[in-house]
């Protein structure tokens, strides 16, 4: 499964506009992807995600950080990095992805918390989620 992850995280590095279409190079037709905005199955639905990205933010890429590979399954640690409105934004998540044996993927699952990677840092309602975070943390005042 090295190559099948190799080839697939060299795609996420590299992902533009004009390569989105190559989702069914990596993903198997009926694969699922979740992430904290979307669950979706499918290769169309998936690519879909990928042009929303495109849509919705200024030069968005991603860093791969560490990856760990047992099997079928693969764990990586990655980097988002975009601009939204022209301030620069950074997410910091994860991702658990399951090949099926002729090495597509067959289930990608991202982790990352909203609240604090993105929702935070927005004007207006950041102010709200640090408000809460402050309120609600068991330990207030030490970060």
């Amino acid at each position: 499964m090295k190559p099948a992850l190799d080839k697939l995280l060299d795609w996420y590095e590299n992902l533009a506009p004009q390569n989105v279409s190559r989702v069914g190079e990596f993903y198997a037709a009926n694969a699922s992807f979740r992430d904290p905005f979307n669950d979706v199955v499918g290769t169309p639905a998936i690519q879909r995600i990928f042009e929303h990205m495109f849509e919705s933010t200024n030069a968005p890429r991603f860093i791969i950080r560490e990856r760990l590979l047992q099997g079928e399954q693969a764990f990586v640690t990655w980097v988002f990095e975009f601009q939204l409105l022209g301030k620069p934004y950074t997410v910091e998540g994860a991702s658990h992805i399951t090949f099926s044996p002729d090495g597509f993927v067959c289930a990608h699952r991202d982790y990352w918390d909203a609240a604090e990677e993105l929702f935070q840092k927005l004007p207006v309602i950041g102010g709200l989620f640090r408000l809460l975070r402050r309120r609600f943390s068991a330990s207030r005042g030490t970060r």
